[in-house]
């Protein structure tokens, strides 16, 4: 585990752990047990059980990212034990592995363990005592976020044989979803809105194409993929709980986010969880309308109110009476346009173009923007008075690179939505095509990861999985090499862990590591020298043998430096 306690820093002066680039707490037992037993009394155990493994799946989504960052290019269990070794490393449990089978092309995985000391177990008992069910609810939701992640599809596992029940020790076991029959019985843990995840056979889609499957009746192509939420992130889960706070008022809603995080989708969701369900949802794109045609297209036209004008037709406040209005890329509006549009929400009424009388519609607005709007109100480009009238219940929905946990889950869906609709069929991903995936910073985000898939649906070919090279055809750019730290202070490039030593990198790959990193050639050498001695144990043949020279060579060596 050297390699990942190295990446554990303690910063007593200014009150900061981190494990890798992400901040970490040291939490009490006691403390842990008090919060447990006081989520049970005010939600109930189901409640809790809840929380707490949503709360799991993304501590093991995260730490997926840093197995990633550490031991990219090692063999598969080298890679996957990151997980096992970080949950030991963090206090929670002694993790020892029974059974480890993974395919990531096929996307065909068994995984078995034993958990010797589980820290929930030891606080569930002490409040609770021995029962029937399993405890090690915020463990189980790890194992999922991580292997999910890992793998590239959802992942669920299972205890077993738990601690609190009366065993030994706990036992867990992992399958893909679509392995378990029951698995609706657990994924409804990680999955707290009936509204997500709702194109599937349990909350967690898993493709049907993928895994081999004959389709079902109605298949995917009939639905679009950008209308369905998908996802299993804290971010996610923030977002799907104000949408549903939200859904049984008639206020106003600004969707706020970055280009492609798909903030349409987010209220198609909120409509159709509304009681506004039945009637129409009308989407209006701001950036996509003239100006002199922005009054008609939103308030409607009289016959002969312009030439051209050879009849009459409603604008879309009209047709969305009794529903909702989408104001897309609000933003992009004028002054002017903002002046008209703020009359209609104030008096809840509109006017034709060319007509003389004003007609009252009782619509629900959902606005959305990718900019700043405060920012306009400062420089003048956006109505203080229409921002605030907007305003009045913001979700701000984060980009895909702030929750790749949701990652797993959005492949999945994407590559059955794909499969069926251009008759492919499909493995899955390669590992270095997943890996690739969470390294990526996703300026696009969603928008950008379905295009991605589709775009590897079409090259990959019949019955493979989709690699790197399907993947990034288009001039994305995967992040350059990390820096690090050596022991004088100065930065250096960190060696990539496929060009490690002992890894299967080619010499010429190895001098250029070395080069890069600017050592002094004594200081290499006095390195080598003195690692080999060591690595033997003090035995001055071994270490030479090591480094393939004589022992009087490694003597002489030895002694001048």
């Amino acid at each position: 585990m050297d390699d990942l306690a190295a990446r554990l820093r303690f910063c007593p002066q200014v009150g900061r752990i981190w494990l890798d680039d992400n901040r970490m707490i040291l939490l009490h037992t006691h403390s842990l047990g008090a919060l447990r037993n006081e989520l049970i009394e005010t939600i109930g155990v189901q409640g809790a059980r809840a929380l707490l493994t949503r709360m799991g799946y993304a501590s093991g989504a995260q730490d997926a990212e840093l197995a990633v960052k550490v031991r990219h290019g090692r063999d598969f269990f080298d890679f996957f034990n990151v997980g096992p070794q970080l949950h030991m490393i963090e206090g929670i449990v002694t993790v020892e592995p029974v059974r480890v089978e993974a395919d990531v092309n096929t996307g065909r995985f068994y995984g078995e363990f034993i958990w010797h000391d589980s820290c929930e177990d030891e606080v569930h008992i002490a409040s609770h005592g021995i029962g029937s069910d399993p405890a090690c609810w915020m463990q189980i939701g790890y194992a999922s976020g991580y292997t999910s992640v890992f793998m590239g599809r959802p992942m669920l596992f299972r205890e077993v044989e738990c601690r609190s029940m009366g065993h030994a020790a706990c036992r867990i076991v992992g399958k893909p979803v679509s392995e378990w029959p029951d698995a609706d019985e657990d994924i409804r843990y990680l999955q707290p809105h009936a509204f997500a995840n709702r194109n599937s056979q349990g909350p967690i889609v898993v493709s049907t194409v993928a895994a081999g499957m004959p389709a079902p009746e109605e298949t995917a192509a009939s639905q679009s993929p950008v209308k369905d939420l998908v996802g299993a992130s804290a971010g996610f889960n923030v977002v799907c709980h104000m949408l549903e706070k939200v859904s049984g008022t008639n206020a106003t809603v600004l969707l706020l986010g970055e280009s492609g995080v798909g903030k349409e989708m987010f209220a198609q969701t909120l409509h159709r969880i509304s009681p506004r369900a039945d009637n129409p949802f009308v989407a209006v794109n701001c950036a996509a309308i003239p100006e002199h045609l922005i009054e008609s297209e939103l308030f409607g036209v009289e016959k002969g109110a312009y030439t051209g004008a050879v009849s009459s037709r409603p604008g879309r406040f009209e047709r969305a009476n009794g529903g909702t209005l989408f104001l897309d890329e609000i933003g992009t509006l004028s002054l002017a346009a903002q002046g008209k549009l703020l009359r209609a929400l104030q008096e809840g009424e509109i006017e034709r173009v060319g007509d003389q009388r004003s007609r009252k519609v009782d619509v629900r607005i959902v606005a959305a923007t990718n900019v700043d709007l405060r920012r306009g109100v400062v420089d003048g480009s956006f109505r203080e008075d229409l921002f605030y009238r907007l305003n009045v219940f913001p979700i701000h929905i984060p980009p895909l690179r702030n929750r790749r946990a949701d990652i797993p889950l959005l492949l999945n869906h994407f590559l059955g939505y794909f499969c069926t609709r251009h008759g492919k069929s499909l493995t899955g991903f390669t590992q270095r095509a997943i890996t690739s995936l969470y390294a990526y910073g996703w300026p696009g985000n969603v928008r950008e990861l379905e295009n991605m898939v589709e775009r590897g649906v079409i090259l990959a070919p019949d019955n493979g999985a989709i690699d790197l090279c399907h993947l990034f055809t288009s001039g994305e750019r995967l992040d350059g090499p990390a820096l690090g730290m050596d022991q004088e202070g100065h930065l250096n490039p960190v060696i990539d862990e496929a060009q490690a030593p002992g890894s299967s990198a080619s010499p010429e790959q190895l001098a250029q590591s070395v080069l890069r990193s600017r050592i002094p050639l004594d200081k290499l050498e006095d390195f080598l020298l003195r690692g080999a001695v060591e690595q033997a144990g003090g035995n001055i043949s071994e270490a030479a043998r090591l480094l393939g020279i004589s022992r009087a060579q490694l003597a002489y060596r030895l002694k001048k430096s």
